[in-house]
């Protein structure tokens, strides 16, 4: 180990040593483990606090920012560390802007993401950063990771179907269950904040951005869900095994048909809709305490007439949710490089108007120093009052003691193995998993298929999918021991002569879909193989709502592609499980919203 790297351990363990010895001595950690909620609250609060009166407004700032950095280890050097924040390391990063914490990510702009264990390491390394700064605050660790398409870490880690899936099981003991084992993995790597669950209701079957996040169209279901999952992120162990929720996105991006990573979506719901549909599920969570609530890139005319983003209006994320509903959590906001924000406001600016309007950290600044800088000059001008400041920076420290981080920044790189990806973790999973899946029609009794013969699995794959070799055809084709062609996102013809071509040689053809509304290359392929006279079982393996664009007589929906819903429908399709999944929304027809061709609740058995 070079030397430079055990210097900074040492002192930042003798830093939080320190901390810690100072904070005994004055009789704060003694209410650690306080009878009541109340004390509980008030034992954190002036932890908090007293780590606050030492730092200088540089440091407070820093606590505002979550910021992403580049490299799957504290000491690697990449040149996107030097251009966006001027070192060359993570643990630089942390060590010189003193940040209130990091997220993770698994894709080409910041892949962090190898292995659990080399997690672990990277966290435990920022971390020793963290305290060896000159604030000696410990970091929030961060990910998205909310199961089914949004899965930042892979296997070995255990995997979760979609929040969609769990929908389709009913249970909220499943959604409690889901998020206790992802809160242990988690943690168990170094990460003690998950930005879930996804509290939106999924009211717009065209949603370009939300769809199988959300557990469902019903607000009453969706509620329910969302308040187990906060309870099972953050009340199923000790703190220091347990992770903070964000229940995103306030105040609900279900409706949305426009994705605010590309642009603004302006959703034109009456404010009474907006209390019946999209608030429940928020109020659920708070209900149950959730550490944070993510804002969104929104504009909800009739709750802000300015048509600001919801991220930065002052009428939603104060007057709504911090005056009238209560909520004295943390406020985060969605990603500050979302074009969303990026199109309409400078880099320097987008963080003061969030703060004005009550949010209190900034998630992925687009330019960090521009940020930082907006931010300072806020307060030296009166823009800001460093009140302001302490207000927020104090609720983000009262989330790192409330969720045992200053207590237990670093964790034990030999248990890893042991915790996450374990069989009983795994096993746990799978058996929800196997609740999900819905069979939406069965019109010639092709299933259970009693004598498949020789199958054929063809249809959606997407092997270049970051993080994950995105092939459920070749997942499931191995499961039914059967012949796999994928064939892509878009098949072009030649794709789709293979498919028909093998489909010929085969007795039964399974066609995977995904979002068919937007690939007519793919409905092509179902029609061809469908021609062929083949039996053909056609699987909608994200969005339940293909069945509207393309007619097939047996139609199964699995929420998600992921090895672990690819076993259950192999299962299923053999007649070695019954199918008990209920659609979690509506599929109405295609162009006409009025017409359902499967309700909510639907769904055959045998």
């Amino acid at each position: 180990m070079p030397r430079g790297h055990a210097s900074s351990r040492t002192k930042g363990i003798r830093a939080l040593t320190l901390t810690c010895a100072g904070l005994l001595g004055a009789g704060v950690l003694s209410a650690a483990v306080p009878a009541t909620a109340t004390e509980a609250h008030g034992a954190d609060t002036a932890v908090a606090a007293r780590a606050l009166r030492g730092m200088t407004l540089e440091q407070k700032i820093g606590q505002l920012f979550v910021v992403t950095v580049y490299g799957k280890s504290a000491t690697d050097a990449h040149p996107m560390n030097q251009q966006m924040y001027g070192v060359a390391t993570p643990a630089e990063v942390v060590r010189k802007h003193q940040v209130g914490g990091v997220i993770y990510f698994n894709n080409d702009d910041a892949d962090n993401v190898d292995d659990p264990a080399q997690l672990a390491r990277f966290s435990n390394g920022l971390q020793r950063a963290a305290l060896s700064s000159g604030a000696h605050i410990p970091l929030i660790t961060s990910i998205d990771q909310e199961g089914g398409q949004t899965t930042r870490i892979s296997a070995p880690a255990t995997e979760y179907p979609s929040s969609m899936a769990v929908g389709s099981t009913r249970s909220a003991e499943n959604a409690r269950k889901l998020a206790a084992v992802n809160a242990r993995e988690l943690r168990a790597m170094g990460i003690n904040q998950n930005f879930a669950p996804v509290a939106d209701v999924n009211s717009n079957p065209l949603n370009p951005v939300i769809g199988t996040r959300s557990f469902s169209s019903q607000p009453g279901l969706a509620s329910e869900l969302v308040a187990a999952e906060v309870q099972g992120y953050q009340n199923s162990g000790r703190r220091t095994e347990t992770v903070s929720t964000s229940a995103k996105h306030f105040p609900g991006h279900g409706d949305a048909d426009t994705d605010s990573h590309t642009g603004l979506p302006i959703i034109n719901r009456s404010e009474a809709d907006w209390r019946k549909i999209d608030l429940p599920p928020f109020q659920a969570a708070m209900a149950q305490g959730a550490d944070s609530i993510m804002s969104a890139h929104i504009s909800m005319p009739s709750l802000d007439p300015s048509g600001a983003p919801a991220t930065l209006s002052k009428p939603i994320m104060t007057g709504l949710l911090r005056d009238e509903l209560g909520y004295d959590g943390v406020v985060v906001t969605d990603a500050l490089r979302m074009d969303a924000i990026r199109k309409l406001y400078p880099d320097e600016e987008a963080p003061v108007l969030a703060l004005e309007a009550g949010a209190d950290q900034m998630l992925l600044p687009g330019d960090f120093a521009a940020a930082v800088k907006g931010v300072s000059d806020a307060v030296k001008t009166g823009r800001l009052s460093e009140e302001r400041i302490e207000q927020s920076v104090l609720r983000v420290l009262k989330l790192k003691v409330k969720r045992g981080i200053f207590t237990k920044p670093l964790v034990d790189e030999r248990a890893v193995g042991k915790i996450v990806g374990s069989k009983q973790h795994r096993a746990a999973i799978a058996k929800i998993t196997d609740q999900a899946t819905t069979v939406l029609r069965n019109d010639a009794g092709l299933l259970p298929l009693k004598q498949p013969g020789k199958v054929l699995v063809t249809g959606w794959s997407k092997a270049d999918f970051p993080g994950y070799p995105a092939d459920p055809v070749t997942s499931l084709a191995k499961q039914l021991s059967g012949t796999a062609k994928p064939t892509g996102e878009n098949p072009a013809e030649a794709d789709i002569a293979a498919a028909v071509e093998a489909a010929k040689q085969a007795d039964t053809v399974v066609v995977l879909a995904n979002g068919l509304r937007t690939s007519p290359a793919q409905v092509s392929l179902l029609k061809a193989v469908q021609a062929t006279g083949k039996p053909v079982v056609a699987v909608s393996i994200q969005e339940p709502y293909d069945p509207a664009f393309a007619d097939a007589a047996t139609w199964v929906a699995t929420y998600d592609w992921r090895d672990v819903s690819m076993s259950t429908l192999s299962k299923v399709l053999l007649g070695k499980l019954s199918p008990s999944g209920k659609l979690p929304v509506d599929i109405p027809a295609a162009g006409d919203p009025g017409q359902l061709l499967f309700p909510f609740g639907h769904g055959l058995t045998w």
